[in-house]
Formats: C-alpha cells, structure tokens, sequence
C-alpha cells in the first residue's frame, strides 16, 4: 500500500528537541494544509461537529528502525521494550498518530480550509496521511493500565522560573504553550543529571534553561 500524503501540518517545533513526547500535553496550534487535490471544502464537510481528532501521520526525519527493541528515553535510555509495547518514534513503517483539538477552520484565500488543531506533537512540515474524527464513546477507555507510563505520568510536570521580561520577548500568543513544553521537561531521562545549558527552538526563538532539583530556569530568550 502506497500512503499518499493528504496534508502538512505547522507548527512552532523547528526540532525535535521539546516536542512534547505525547499530543494534549501543551496547547501548541498547528495549522493543517492540505495538498491541492483535497482542498475542496467538501472533503471536511461536518469536521466542525467534532472537538477532537487524530491525525495519522509521518516520523519524517528519523533513523529507520534497527530491531527489535527500543530504550525509551523516559526510562532513562537504558532500559529495552518491545517497540509494539512503546510509543517510540521509531516504528517498522514510521508512522504516528495523535489526537488533537480542532478549534477552527480557516478559509485561506491561497490554501483553502485550513484546521486549527490544539496538542500537537509533530515537526513542522510533518506530512498528514489521513484525518479522522474522535469519537468518545468508542475511544475513550477510562481506568484502563498505561503500561510504564503509568508511574512516569505521576508527578510528572516540573517547576518552571520564566522570567516576566523574558517571558514577554516571546509573542502573546505563544507564551502559554512555550511554558507547558517546558513543564513536560523536555530533557531526556538520561540528560537530567548534567549541568549544562540547554535550547529549544520554538516558533523562531531559542529558549535557553538550565535546571537543578528545584526545576527548570530559563536564562535567555533570543531571536534566531
């Protein structure tokens, strides 16, 4: 089976650095473009009776996958899981899926409707290969076992010093989402233990942070 590409998705995530490790957990908006064959209105007909969707779509820039397990970077990069038992980018066919919050459609006089969706987890430019509806009474499964993540998920927000006057170098609008990635430390489990100056590249902008045990602390924000 040939995937045709439907859409891109943008985002303020330039790398891969900070991108939050599941969708929902920061209100970064994402537009969805689609491709020219789909941009007629009637393939969204009825989109907007829905609050969530998933999106289905391509770890464009990774590493094919090497065998059979991965070290989840959560547990430290040292422990190995099956890949079918994780969520690691690194897939057989390299191909994600996220649920996210449609907040709008746009009409946009050179790309056609546009989706405005809330909780992205996805590169800039990542090709969309399918959109559907998310539907409660079938996808919601309330009470059920996580897995590893069910300890990971206790606790796990951490404390972030953002500055007021570099917090106010960042656009209105995206100052809210830069602190939620930051909360979901974007760090690595294995990189927690280091003393040293970390960047992440959102929406234009290099955040600059160091942490110690009382969280994270951000020192700069610049232009890039």
């Amino acid at each position: 089976m040939e995937l045709k590409e439907i859409a891109h998705i943008h985002t303020g995530f330039t790398q891969k650095f900070g991108i939050p490790r599941q969708s929902g957990l920061a209100s970064e908006v994402g537009r969805v473009i689609f491709e020219p064959e789909f941009r007629d209105p009637n393939f969204i007909e009825g989109i907007t009776d829905y609050d969530f969707l998933w999106l289905i779509w391509g770890f464009s820039k990774n590493k094919p996958l090497t065998g059979a397990t991965v070290r989840p970077p959560r547990l430290g990069g040292e422990k190995h899981m099956g890949v079918f038992a994780t969520r690691a980018p690194f897939r057989p066919n390299n191909i994600g899926l996220s649920s996210v919050q449609l907040v709008g459609v746009e009409m946009d006089e050179e790309y056609g409707p546009v989706l405005l969706v809330q909780g992205v987890d996805m590169l800039d430019n990542t090709p969309i290969y399918d959109i559907k509806p998310y539907i409660p009474y079938a996808d919601a499964h309330v009470g059920v076992r996580g897995g590893f993540t069910d300890e990971l998920s206790k606790g796990a927000q951490v404390k972030v010093d953002f500055p007021e006057n570099l917090l106010e170098k960042l656009p209105v609008d995206i100052r809210k989402a830069a602190v939620e990635v930051l909360e979901q430390d974007p760090r690595a489990a294995y990189d927690r233990d280091k003393c040293r100056e970390f960047r992440l590249a959102f929406h234009g902008y290099d955040i600059v942070f160091n942490a110690d045990e009382n969280g994270l602390h951000v020192t700069d924000v610049v232009l890039m």
